[in-house]
């Protein structure tokens, strides 16, 4: 299975660069930490305490790519360029997604358990583009460089671009949509007094 995935990771090498000839792929940083990222997420899953994270600390020397390994990345997943990139701890990506350098898929540092976006398949997601919080990202969606979309969800089939990012075309029809605010149960949610004493406690410990 995770072969299979790998293949199809290099398939959207040559699918989506048309700069990609002969076995050039193997140069590409962004190849190098999504292949290692393919080996560390089930060491991470197995529960398996420190050597993942350190694993996907020396593939970010190396590549200039932060994936956390606890990360879920469909297949047929490239990066471009990929200096700069960050994809956090409960970050989903779904499969043929593209995403280029300069990327963050961030926390809010206000929530519990899923903190980071879920982001669907057939996504390109831009230079520059910053995704904070347990947002949502439809299928079949463009974000543009440089957008900057906190706790709000974006549906599928449209484009999304601008700081804070606006629905500029929706199911193949232009349009200007500010997108809907995430909805996160108040569970998940924290607040100023519990965030401190928590802090203080690992302080004393």
């Amino acid at each position: 299975m995770i072969f299979k995935t790998i293949l199809e990771d290099i398939r959207a090498i040559y699918r989506n660069d048309p700069a990609a000839r002969n076995i050039e792929f193997v140069l590409y940083p962004g190849f190098h930490a999504v292949l290692a990222h393919r080996f560390i997420h089930p060491l991470h899953n197995l529960g398996l305490p420190f050597i993942p994270r350190l694993l996907s600390q020396i593939v970010r020397f190396f590549t200039g790519v932060e994936i956390h390994p606890g990360a879920t990345i469909g297949q047929g997943f490239f990066i471009d360029h990929g200096a700069g990139i960050v994809i956090g701890e409960t970050a989903e990506i779904g499969d043929n997604c593209v995403m280029f350098h300069n990327v963050t898929l961030g926390g809010t540092g206000k929530h519990s358990g899923k903190r980071h976006p879920t982001i669907g398949n057939r996504v390109i997601i831009g230079t520059g583009a910053i995704l904070l919080g347990p947002l949502t990202v439809g299928n079949n969606v463009n974000i543009g460089a440089n957008t900057f979309l906190y706790m709000v969800d974006i549906p599928d089939n449209c484009t999304v671009v601008g700081t804070p990012g606006v629905i500029t075309r929706l199911e193949g029809k232009s349009a200007h949509i500010k997108p809907q605010k995430t909805v996160v149960p108040a569970e998940r949610i924290l607040n100023e007094s519990s965030v401190i004493p928590n802090q203080l406690s690992h302080r004393n410990q």
